[in-house]
């Protein structure tokens, strides 16, 4: 389509020139030629109001970047129109406000406490398991996710046009069950796709992407796929292709998750797409979350120093949560990107490693609750679980034996506490693994050894006598992080520094944490491996009774 005088923008005047054709990508499958019959404008702002105008754009909601052939084709901000020549090819970069999402502070209990009754919490837990959680989002940090995968993906509304096609396809699909062959609307599902899973997920799974694509044959049976062996895999096809150019978009526009993987990033001799992949790997919904609105990294590093002071007084709990939750962004970059010790860590975030500050960092890396979940969903596994390991033989069913002999040691003081030991323990055992490799027994009178050759354990020391309880000291790295605590609680807390320091589970237990992640934590358990996935198969069974 030519552009006559009458398309020309009001008060601009083009010079005489010979006239050019460029090559427009207004996006990933709309590709057109511009024809410039006064030449290539002398401004970039006049450039890009023919753009606006032709394709039907939104005024500063979008910029143009070149193709720079002496770069290897690659595209670059287009800052003047003396780097453009006839025939040569433009993009349209759209931008998008990644704050533009804002949540508002809801009053709730932030103790995340244990409730006295373990059946009312399980019986919460199992009845909303299936909704989403919401995480605690104080409006400078509106642009954190604030919701988990859903159980079911809610479809999100197209263009009404789109729309409008959609339903008079359904309306047909369901009198003759005629598919919908109209390609148009394709780029417009495609993209509202990719801004609602980017909402819970960078880095979607195939299970996730074959989650979405259900959900959208199921709304719209319409676009189901006549010969796919499921109906929709040529869509979840589409969408993988499509959030790998969504990422890109963002990526150009600094968004932290994605940046980090840029292969400007990377070092000269990982300079490959795939090496080093820095990505949620545990069901994390904010893993490298960009600065609060107006926040610099050196505002960011006077709060940590200012931290340093507040994390010594006392009765100071108000004042170091709010300051943790406005240093998350920058503390998550130093995690993620640069892998500190924990004896580092510790050192630089000594608040990090308070019990309740545990909690809220792994509230905002996952939108969940950490110790109620897990303590929830482990008493709710306890009468159907205690049977079952008992049942196994061999050389597990002598351990589990001698683990089980701590109830009748203990039976005086046969607390809900030391059955949770004890069903964690012999959990352990039913995976094929050494509980040793976790747990580690001490002489409350003798001294503990050498750290540094403990790189994740859960020392427990009893007390002098039968009717003292028992307590347990967490280290990672060969340096002390918790103490104090019982044994349920510190499995807890230790998932939750898992998630905050961004570690990987041990090898030799990579089952038992499996299962405190995906079957306690409820954290990205569509996809198990095939022993966690025998194991849940064997308790969603009828209860059985709780051991006596």
């Amino acid at each position: 389509m030519d552009f006559t005088d009458s398309d020309v923008p009001d008060g601009q005047t083009f010079h005489l020139r010979k006239p050019a054709v460029l090559r427009v990508i207004v996006q990933d499958h709309i590709i057109d030629k511009l024809e410039l019959p006064y030449g290539v404008p002398e401004t970039v702002d006049e450039l890009q109001s023919i753009v606006q105008q032709k394709y039907r754009l939104e005024a500063g909601k979008f910029t143009l970047h070149y193709m720079d052939v002496d770069f290897g084709r690659e595209f670059f901000t287009l800052a003047s129109t003396k780097d453009l020549k006839d025939k040569d090819t433009i993009k349209v970069v759209h931008i998008i406000d990644l704050s533009s999402i804002q949540f508002v502070v809801t009053d709730l209990d932030r103790s995340d406490t244990v409730a006295a009754s373990s059946s009312t919490l399980a019986a919460s837990t199992a009845s909303s398991e299936s909704d989403d959680t919401i995480i605690l989002s104080s409006p400078e940090h509106g642009n954190l996710r604030s919701k988990s995968w859903p159980s079911k993906f809610p479809i999100p509304r197209f263009r009404n046009d789109t729309e409008l096609v959609l339903a008079t396809g359904n309306e047909t699909f369901n009198k003759d069950g005629s598919p919908l062959s109209s390609t148009a609307i394709l780029p417009d599902i495609l993209e509202r796709l990719a801004e609602s899973i980017f909402e819970y997920v960078a880095y979607p799974t195939s299970a996730q992407f074959a989650a979405v694509a259900e959900a959208l044959i199921q709304k719209h049976p319409c676009l189901k796929e006549p010969g796919s062996y499921n109906g929709c895999y040529g869509w979840q096809q589409r969408l993988k292709f499509k959030m790998g150019n969504y990422r890109s978009k963002l990526s150009g526009l600094g968004c932290p998750e994605l940046e980090v993987n840029s292969l400007q990033k990377k070092r000269a001799n990982e300079k490959t797409p795939a090496k080093n992949m820095k990505k949620a790997r545990k069901g994390e919904a904010n893993y490298l979350p960009p600065h609060p609105l107006g926040e610099t990294k050196e505002n960011l590093e006077q709060q940590r120093l200012d931290l340093l002071s507040e994390v010594k007084k006392k009765n100071n709990s108000h004042i170091i949560c709010e300051k943790m939750e406005r240093t998350f962004s920058t503390r998550r970059q130093e995690i993620v990107t640069l892998a500190p010790s924990v004896s580092d860590l510790k050192e630089r975030w000594p608040a990090l490693f308070l019990p309740e500050q545990i909690k809220e960092e792994y509230k905002r890396i996952t939108t969940a609750n950490l110790e109620s979940t897990f303590i929830a969903n482990l008493d709710h596994c306890i009468p159907r679980l205690m049977p079952l390991v008992m049942s196994r033989g061999g050389a597990a069913k002598y351990k589990i034996q001698n683990i089980m002999e701590l109830l009748k040691v203990l039976d005086m003081i046969n607390t809900v506490e030391t059955r949770r030991e004890v069903a964690i323990r012999c959990l352990v055992v039913y995976l094929g693994e050494n509980e040793d490799s976790l747990f580690e027994y001490v002489d409350p009178e003798s001294q503990t050894g050498d750290l540094d050759s403990r790189v994740m354990k859960i020392l427990i020391t009893k007390g002098t006598t039968a009717s003292d309880p028992a307590s347990t000291t967490v280290i990672i790295e060969g340096t002390e992080v918790l103490q104090g605590l019982d044994v349920p609680r510190a499995c807890a807390l230790l998932m939750g520094l898992i998630y905050a320091l961004n570690l990987s589970y041990p090898q030799e237990l990579k089952y038992t944490f499996e299962v405190f992640q995906k079957m306690f934590l409820r954290l990205d358990s569509q996809k198990c491996s095939p022993k966690v996935t025998s194991l849940r198969q064997k308790l969603q069974g009828n209860p059985f009774e709780p051991h006596s």
